[in-house]
């Protein structure tokens, strides 16, 4: 199954959180902090969104920090859990 956004959503695979602190401590798996990093899979069209037109700027394999809350989580085959974002949510690319 692959998923293929529309209009101005863009699909991330969240990186693994950190599992220990810079000091060396060993997080539970609760404890994490939710990752805010992740790589696009894949983009919408962009084109006319709600009257404005909308210029794609991400592409497949960009690394981006997104808003904490933003998003719909989907999970596929069990294993493979992405998140559906608009592009305004995110924040930033990683260089």
């Amino acid at each position: 199954m692959k998923l293929v956004p529309l209009g101005d959503r863009v699909v991330l695979k969240a990186l693994e959180a950190e599992e220990t602190t810079k000091s060396g401590i060993v997080l539970p798996g609760q404890n994490k902090e939710k990752p805010q990093q992740a790589e696009v899979i894949a983009v919408g069209p962009g084109g006319m969104v709600d009257g404005k037109e909308v210029t794609m700027l991400v592409k497949p394999g960009d690394q981006v920090i997104y808003s904490k809350y933003a998003g719909t989580a989907v999970k596929l085959n069990e294993d493979e859990e992405y998140i559906i974002v608009k592009q305004n949510d995110i924040l930033a690319m990683i260089q």
